[in-house]
């Protein structure tokens, strides 16, 4: 028969070892500096999501107008049967996107989403948006400084946020 008279290692004893050491290991890794750049650099719009029409809230998101484009691509459903969630997408084959907006004419507040898009990765977002009632959806894509436009008219047939 023989005796261990040292601590027995025990799950939890080596699991809590390996979390003190994951822990300590990240000490020098700069997590508190990636969101202060990245909130240096960008502004949240708050201007642009209180507007009522789309032209203003264009105008307060990028002071220009949009040129409409075949570039982009607008992916809606014609008729939408729940308006409280509407699946929207854009892609684009434009070079150099910063940003891509959707804005909902008819809504409380036109201006309903904005992405930035970062350097090197494909443009492209897709989301479920709320609309009021029957209106036109207009997405936005800002490329290499221009701004391009796709529209289309989803028509809402139950439950958008406006009742």
């Amino acid at each position: 028969m023989t005796t261990t008279t040292g601590p027995v290692a025990t799950r939890r004893l080596i699991l809590q070892g390996a979390a003190c050491v994951a822990v300590l290991g990240l000490g020098n890794l700069p997590f508190a500096a990636a969101p202060a750049r990245a909130a240096a650099n960008d502004k949240y719009p708050e201007e642009a999501f209180k507007q009522k029409s789309e032209a203003d809230a264009i105008k307060a998101l990028y002071g220009k107008t949009a040129e409409p484009s075949d570039k982009v691509k607008l992916d809606a459903p014609e008729i939408a049967e729940n308006g409280g969630v509407v699946p929207v997408s854009v892609t684009t084959t434009l070079d150099k996107v910063t940003s891509i907006s959707f804005f909902v004419a008819e809504n409380p507040f036109a201006l309903a989403a904005s992405y930035k898009i970062a350097d090197g990765t494909i443009p492209g977002v897709a989301n479920r948006l709320k609309m009021a009632k029957t209106s036109n959806l207009i997405a936005i894509v800002e490329a290499d400084g221009k701004l391009y436009s796709a529209t289309k008219e989803v028509k809402v047939t139950v439950g958008g946020c406006g009742g």
